[in-house]
């Protein structure tokens, strides 16, 4: 055997082994972490993060061990997985066991004080969990209660923030072993391009998209002005976060009823539908699979309804926050959601399902390419079936019947732009501000003051009441106590709109975007398949061809999308001002 052909048989040899391991290791780790998720408690905590740290220290390891073929020449398939086992995580853990064990216990004590975060509403003698101050947020229209509400709930970032400053240093002394600069360094490097490059093509998306916020955001300001008066709301400034909809300002669709033109009507009500079918949770799920069904999916397997958490159980704290799983990495497919028998949970479950038909398709792949193209291809594919949860799906489904009255264009534009407009700039500070922090850029002392700073920066949103440093109002969004990267939601929310236009395309479907379904499109099916098959074996510009026929990720399918809209906007905001 020559010196290549050895070296080939050695690097393959390294794969198998390092495959194998990982995937068993994989699949112990996903048991631990649903039981943990749907059962928390101090044994369960422990279990799972002794789970993630083998995985961890597994895939530490075998990366390091991949540097020995660095600069050989190598098949473009045996390359590309080592540069995807040197990326599989988002957390690296040094190599020395005790600061191991430490940053994974760290991440799920993190975890376990978030999920297990109560007040007392404003009025009320019950304390209530995140799901109950959302809803009061959403609801209600008391200034004092949505203060209250959302400083109540932001208070439990100060449980996390100690652990959160320990995290960070040993997350990047992780991240620097493996040879990135820090962990956000890391985390743009999984972009098949170098961290700089991508910093930049975030921003060059951003600035296509700006345009479209700013007069969204101009125009929620003057009419909750007239909502709440000009000393509450300033006509100049940012907006109080309190009085978004939403605990993060992260999606407004809960203020719609505050900013409807007065001279649209009511629209359908398809929470109201949904009650007054007496409609279930579990059939909820069967909608959205349905859906799958009538692109020419296959339904989903018998153990995704015996060992899916769909409603928040009685007898136990259990993590709410809505997720899907894949917990053998092949065929044992479960959501976690607590179902609230809602239009927007409606829409989340066919997202969640998006996650899970996407997971099923890359699992004949190769262990290190079972994963999405990038990560905001995992997000992008749920919600791209969401865009078809139109009116014209819910008639065809029975929830609605023929008199139901729909909002015209506009209506049904600018609820979904206080959801899918509103949430870009948010999910564009969340990793702008972490990466901050990785680099050293932010310290401690000004986490807090730091992390408002750049939310007006991108949001122009402000806190309700003064933010000392004492509060760690970052750790009260999910994703930062977990060590979840957010870039991909960012990404997402423009993925989703070119992949819809390019599907709505494929089937044929006339009319706008925005009124435009695929649902019983075969040919919208097949050519979503042939990109989810692919998993992450290719760079996602050939994934993004395969979907699109385009290799460039893009924002012209969400301005199309919204084109009405901002016409719309431009003349109600003709003479006030844009910025903040």
């Amino acid at each position: 055997m020559s010196g290549p052909e050895r070296r080939s048989f050695e690097v393959g040899a390294f794969l198998h082994r390092a495959e194998a391991q990982l995937l068993e290791l994989s699949r112990e780790s996903q048991q631990a972490e649903w039981v943990h998720a749907t059962y928390i408690t101090d044994d369960t905590e422990a279990v799972a993060a002794r789970a993630s740290a083998r995985v961890i220290g597994a895939t530490v390891a075998l990366a390091k061990e991949s540097t020995r073929f660095a600069g050989e020449h190598l098949s473009p398939e045996a390359s590309r997985k080592l540069t995807l086992l040197r990326l599989a995580l988002p957390l690296i853990a040094p190599s020395d066991p005790t600061e191991s064990e430490e940053l994974t216990a760290l991440v799920a004590e993190m975890q376990s004080v978030y999920s297990k975060g109560r007040h007392v509403p404003l009025g009320a003698t019950e304390a209530v969990d995140l799901q109950g101050l959302s809803r009061l947020l959403r609801e209600s229209r008391d200034p004092a209660v949505l203060e209250d509400a959302w400083t109540g709930w932001h208070r439990v970032g100060r449980g996390i923030r100690t652990g959160f400053t320990r995290y960070v240093d040993l997350a990047n002394r992780g991240a620097r072993e493996l040879g990135f600069a820090d962990t956000g360094a890391m985390w743009r490097s999984k972009y098949d391009m170098g961290a700089d490059e991508f910093a930049a093509e975030v921003d060059r998306l951003w600035q296509q998209v700006r345009p479209l916020y700013r007069a969204l955001h101009a125009y929620v300001r003057r009419r909750l002005r007239a909502t709440y008066g000009d000393a509450l709301v300033p006509s100049h400034g940012p907006i109080p976060a309190h009085l978004l909809g939403n605990m993060w300002a992260q999606s407004w669709e809960g203020i719609y009823p505050l900013v409807a033109p007065a001279e649209i009507p009511d629209r359908f009500d398809l929470t109201r539908a949904l009650v007054e079918r007496k409609t279930t949770p579990e059939e909820m799920v069967r909608h959205a699979e349905r859906f799958f069904e009538s692109l020419g999916f296959a339904p989903l397997p018998a153990t995704f309804w015996q060992r899916s958490m769909l409603t928040r159980p009685r007898d136990r704290e259990v993590v709410c926050h809505a997720s899907a799983w894949d917990v053998d990495l092949v065929d044992d497919l479960r959501i976690k959601m607590c179902i609230e028998i809602t239009g927007e949970d409606f829409g989340v479950i066919h997202h969640e399902l998006g996650h899970n038909y996407y997971q099923r398709a890359y699992a004949g792949q190769p262990y290190l390419f079972r994963d999405s193209a990038h990560d905001g291809f995992h997000e992008a594919v749920g919600d791209t079936i969401a865009l078809s949860v139109t009116p014209d799906y819910l008639g065809r489904i029975g929830l609605a019947g023929p008199d139901a009255r729909f909002a015209d264009d506009i209506g049904l534009l600018l609820e979904r732009a206080l959801e899918k407009i509103a949430f870009l700039p948010f999910g564009l500070a969340v990793d702008r501000w972490r990466w901050r922090v990785f680099s050293g850029e932010i310290g401690p002392s000004e986490y807090t003051r730091s992390w408002w700073a750049t939310r007006r920066e991108y949001q122009g949103v402000a806190p309700p009441t003064d933010r000392g440093e004492e509060e760690f109002d970052p750790g009260a969004k999910y994703h930062v106590p977990a060590n979840v990267p957010y870039m991909r939601y960012f990404l997402a929310h423009l993925l989703q709109f070119q992949f819809h236009r390019a599907l709505v395309r494929a089937a044929g479907v006339p009319g706008p975007l925005h009124r435009a379904s695929i649902y019983g499109s075969r040919a919208a099916g097949d050519r979503l398949k042939a990109m989810l098959e692919m998993g992450q074996s290719r760079a996602w510009p050939d994934a993004l061809e395969a979907i699109t026929g385009e290799r460039r990720m893009d924002a012209a399918g969400i301005l199309e999308y919204f084109e009405p809209l901002r016409r719309w906007l431009d003349e109600q905001n003709r003479g006030a001002p844009l910025d903040w």
